[in-house]
């Protein structure tokens, strides 16, 4: 038998499968879609099997090493998609597949020096060496790094070999639990009236008057005082037994969650869910774009759509936005469905979501809620994928393999012939412009589900509040609503953009900006830590007390973050209980979980944060949302800005006034004129759409193009420009006359960790080769050893130009 294997070094020359043998013993257990260790040239490296076949035409085939699995972690649905994933992403295939599975099965290898000749080997090396004659490359590296020479030679002179190791990173948890084995003579002992073994027979009383079976050793102890020898000792005896059985890490253990029931559903949702059930009952593939206003119950559709998938023994896949995989989303799925449901973030630990994704792989969940990554969940039998806020840049990968969820969902929904349902208050404009074409159905809730009128929204020009005197960062009409609010014990929600207490630092005298030495980009200021920081790379220096430039102490900070936000509350409302939620105070696990649970108990009156507080919350109690500095976004180089302005505002506006008491909303900014911001504050997406879709066609951009983006960068300028214009040479003489390339030009940041960044952009309606041409000039630089420094990211359907 012979393995088609892909094998774990993301290279162009290695992009493809290699035969190797099955040895005998293995041939009835291997399978296609197994992790496996195969010999690589002098590596031992990680794999998988694509393919089992019985002939191969490569001579002197080598033998794999060992299966890892005992059970495919591929099945042959996600083999396929793999393989059109590396094609339509310009990936690698390990990438692609190595981007399916949770983190903890990405292998790590270790290298290791082993005696070959041990008479040869210098008596001042040989003691470093452990009784098994292997010593680990790294320790040598930290322990004796002038040695290093010495051991390479002997390696090249034949005394030391190096060999590779592969070490697996999953492991299961595992846990002791102890059982009475036998109750004659645990009877027996207790008897006995000896002090001696007063541990042992309290540990007997506990497990004999218990109903008999398995118990957590950890709670035997806890209940006893005993100790774990004390028990050995019994099991020693033949009294009890202790096994280690494998557990689930449980990230929900413990959590008080409501059951709930099915919702009657209004005659508006009842509208919307007709064509997502009828493709359901039918075994269609469709693709169902949700648009329902924010507070229209689109999460009570999802619901009830997914119950009837189950109904039918399918399985379920219900994506959401990182940001808004809240507690309250999760205990909305675990509610309705229990135990059914596994959950997917980046807030769980690595052995957490090695655990929920094998539940998966086991059936033993038919329901997954999680951001980006839970597209790929091992389901052999979906009957649906929800996306929640389909609008969202985080469904978009930023780097290998640069898939968007959408995409993905869309493929398996033709392989399960099953329906993609796309919701958001706010579609993007790709998606909204296939459903007016009748690409996607559209399915529309206009009106809230209480028929609660949307919040009334007032724009705020903070220009005019400062020629009246007013340089506080909130508005008269914030403050006033702000005071009210704590009268009446209703809660506030303040949105910024931007974390950190300043955007920058800035010398009066002389104009000087403090910039990443190592990025194109000025450093923010951290008030907690008294550091500037850059958001790019990670760099950060303390605060110069005095110009660097110009000597002037005449240094200030300007632009505002949310750490300065919540300083300045603190002046002016002390009496305001404010909780802040931004990147530096989610940092923690499960801090996120610990702020919204403590606003949703009313343990604060203003919640105040960045982007995370966007979407997903639902608090009775909120009649304000203050949106801070409304036109931040705006000014980006990027032509989204308006589009995910409209977006942020039109889902900030909508966490006020979603149940009884109405809501109102406060916009502040200083280009309060603009289209994206008048047209929020009227939650007219209708209108936003016919003016951004204009726009879009008279600068010729998504979804009237497709915009392909290579992007070049290297530690040399010259470098950069150099490949970038040959790029752009090669490809001016290949395009038709309908694509337009831009460029090259320097990228929007024009460096980044002291790396010069250059671009050449194609706008394109048609041009079915193209993905071929950027893989000849990747693979044309990888061959030019001039060039070894230049890294290349290409993209056939770039989301954004930064």
């Amino acid at each position: 038998m012979i393995a088609a294997i892909v094998v774990d070094v993301p290279s162009g020359s290695v992009n493809k499968t290699f035969d190797y043998k099955v040895p005998e013993q293995w041939e009835k257990w291997a399978e296609p879609g197994m992790r496996v260790i195969v010999p690589f040239g002098p590596r031992k490296l990680q794999g998988f099997i694509l393919e089992l076949k019985n002939s191969s035409d490569v001579k002197g085939l080598k033998n794999i090493i060992e299966i890892l699995d005992p059970l495919p972690v591929l099945t042959s649905e996600l083999i396929e998609l793999g393989q059109w994933l590396a094609g339509h992403t310009l990936s690698f295939y390990i990438t692609t597949y190595q981007a399916m599975l949770p983190a903890a099965m990405k292998a790590t290898y270790e290298k290791f020096f082993v005696v070959l000749k041990q008479e040869n080997l210098p008596e001042h090396l040989a003691v470093s060496f452990p009784r098994h004659g292997e010593l680990s490359f790294n320790e040598v590296m930290k322990e004796f790094p002038d040695q290093l020479n010495e051991y390479l030679s002997l390696v090249k002179s034949g005394t030391l070999d190096v060999i590779y190791k592969v070490k697996d990173k999953a492991n299961k948890k595992k846990v002791k639990f102890v059982s009475i084995l036998n109750k004659e003579l645990a009877a027996e002992l207790l008897k006995e009236n000896q002090k001696k073994a007063e541990k042992q027979r309290a540990v007997l009383s506990e497990l004999l008057y218990r109903p008999p079976g398995d118990y957590l050793m950890q709670d035997i102890l806890v209940e006893t005082g005993a100790s774990l020898p004390t028990v050995q000792a019994l099991a020693k005896k033949g009294i009890v037994q202790i096994e280690e059985k494998e557990v689930y890490r449980d990230p929900y253990k413990g959590r008080n969650i409501k059951q709930s029931e099915p919702l009657p559903l209004t005659d508006n949702q009842l509208d919307a869910i007709k064509p997502i059930l009828n493709s359901i009952e039918n075994d269609q593939h469709d693709t169902i774009l949700v648009h329902g206003v924010t507070g229209s119950g689109k999460t009570e559709v999802y619901l009830q759509s997914i119950q009837a998938v189950l109904d039918k023994g399918k399985e379920a896949i219900c994506l959401v936005p990182e940001i808004s995989l809240t507690p309250m989303m999760v205990n909305r799925f675990k509610g309705r469905f229990g135990s059914r449901v596994a959950v997917l973030h980046s807030g769980l630990s690595v052995g957490e979501k090695y655990d929920e994704w094998r539940k998966i792989l086991r059936k033993e969940v038919s329901v997954v809620v999680g951001a980006r990554s839970a597209a790929f969940a091992p389901f052999t039998n979906l009957g649906i994928v929800i996306i929640d806020e389909e609008h969202e840049s985080s469904y978009k990968q930023e780097d290998h393999p640069r898939y968007h969820a959408r995409d993905v969902s869309i493929w398996r929904g033709k392989y399960h012939s099953c329906p993609i349902v796309l919701g958001s208050a706010t579609p993007s404009l790709e998606a909204y412009a296939r459903a007016k074409k009748g690409r996607y159905i559209l399915s529309e809730l206009k009106s809230r589900v209480h028929s609660n009128p949307m919040p009334e929204v007032k724009i705020v020009d903070m220009r005019e509040e400062l020629k009246s005197g007013n340089r506080s960062m909130f508005s008269n009409d914030l403050m006033e609503m702000m005071k009210d609010g704590l009268k009446k014990r209703e809660q506030t929600v303040l949105f910024l953009n931007r974390r950190g207490y300043a955007s920058f630092i800035l010398c009066r005298d002389c104009g000087y900006v403090a910039e990443c030495p190592h990025c194109d980009i000025s450093l923010t200021y951290h008030k907690r830590n008294a550091a500037l920081k850059c958001h790019y790379c990670g760099y950060q220096e303390t605060i110069p007390s005095a110009c660097p430039s110009c000597a002037s102490e005449h240094i200030r900070f300007f632009g505002t973050g949310t750490q300065k936000v919540e300083e300045e509350l603190a002046k002016v409302l002390p009496e305001a209980r404010v909780i802040r939620m931004d990147v530096d105070t989610t940092s923690k696990k499960g801090s996120h979980e610990r702020l919204l649970t403590a606003f949703e108990k009313e343990e604060a009156d203003i919640l105040l944060g960045t982007q995370m507080i966007a979407k997903g919350l639902d608090f009775p109690k909120v009649t304000l949302v203050g949106i801070l500095a409304a036109d931040t976004m705006l000014h980006l180089p990027d032509f989204r800005a308006s589009e995910k302005t409209f977006q942020l505002l039109t889902q900030v506006s909508g966490r006020a006034g979603r149940h009884e008491l109405e809501g109102k909303v406060i916009i502040q900014g200083y280009d309060t004129e603009h289209y994206s911001i008048q047209l929020a504050s009227q939650h007219d997406y209708h209108s936003f759409y016919d003016y951004e879709m204009k726009t879009r066609k008279l600068h010729q951009y998504p979804p009237f193009f497709y915009l392909g983006l290579l992007t070049f960068s290297h530690p040399d300028l010259m470098q950069a420009v150099d490949a970038s214009e040959k790029a752009a040479s090669f490809l001016s003489s290949r395009l038709s006359e309908q694509s337009i390339m831009l460029g090259p030009v320097t990228s929007p940041i024009a460096r980044i960790k002291d790396r010069y960044r250059y671009q050449v952009m194609i706008k394109y309606k048609n041009e079915p080769e193209l993905g071929n041409w950027f893989e000849e000039i990747i693979f044309h630089f990888q061959k030019d050893k001039s060039m070894k420094d230049l890294q290349i990211t290409a993209e056939l359907n770039a989301q954004t130009l930064m």
